[in-house]
């Protein structure tokens, strides 16, 4: 019992020299439920309650940033683990369905085979791919950038260049983009390339044989749903109110 008389008191005396409940723990051994009942009366001087308040939302806002650097971490760990399960180099027969893959994804669905997309690691990808799996040389296939007036339209043409190997000649103009109102997030610094096979139509059914080969599993279930709400196929067109 005196003891206990013995801690309050020092608590007491450490409250009222503006100690968080925290910080009075760390000089006394006491749970925190005993301390609010301690110290429940001890009315704090306004200089010691904003210290507290500022160091609480100093604790607030670096535990907010302690949790993303945590999952930042966490993320990372991931994605490592996940690419160490990926073994080099892929088979033949899995790099064909990855390209298919995302041809079907991403590329025209045209009588030419066109592959459009702003992120260098993709559209090397699959100029490689088109290298090794039709046998096409790469000095052969076309380009074209989509990029906006403020950017350098041959800057941008020599990075593709530089990077696919697509002699800069086979650049067809670029389309440039007119100036927007609006607000898009992204800043595609390298623009969007498209990638074309000339005289590729064959090419095209080919790619797209093996993406129906990949589906057969699931086909007959979308055909089936398919079938069951045929109706939505009734829904009218909508009207283009530019040409009226």
């Amino acid at each position: 019992m005196k003891a206990n008389i013995l801690l309050k008191s020092r608590a007491i005396t450490l409250r009222k020299k503006g100690l968080s409940y925290n910080e009075i723990r760390k000089e006394i051994p006491i749970a925190k439920s005993t301390l609010s009942l301690w110290l429940r009366s001890i009315e704090l001087k306004p200089e010691f309650k904003k210290r507290l308040y500022t160091k609480q939302i100093e604790i607030l806002a670096r535990g907010s940033r302690s949790q993303k650097e945590r999952r930042m971490r966490e993320v990372e760990e991931i994605i490592k683990e996940a690419s160490g399960q990926i073994k080099l180099p892929i088979s033949p027969d899995a790099l064909c369905l990855i390209g298919a893959g995302l041809y079907w994804a991403e590329g025209s669905k045209g009588k030419r085979f066109q592959m459009a997309n702003s992120d260098p690691f993709l559209i090397l990808f699959m100029v490689q791919w088109i290298e090794k799996i039709f046998n096409i040389s790469v000095r052969t296939l076309k380009a074209r950038l989509n990029i906006y007036p403020q950017q350098n339209d041959l800057e941008i043409k020599k990075f593709w260049s530089n990077l696919t190997g697509i002699p800069l000649k086979n650049f067809q103009k670029s389309y440039i983009k007119p100036f927007s109102t609006g607000y898009k997030k992204n800043n595609l610094y390298y623009g969007t390339i498209r990638v074309e096979i000339p005289k590729s139509a064959d090419l095209v059914c080919r790619t797209f044989g093996w993406v129906q080969g990949l589906l057969r599993d699931v086909k007959p279930q979308v055909e089936l749903i398919q079938k069951k709400w045929r109706h939505l196929l009734n829904t009218p067109r909508p009207v283009n109110l530019k040409n009226i």
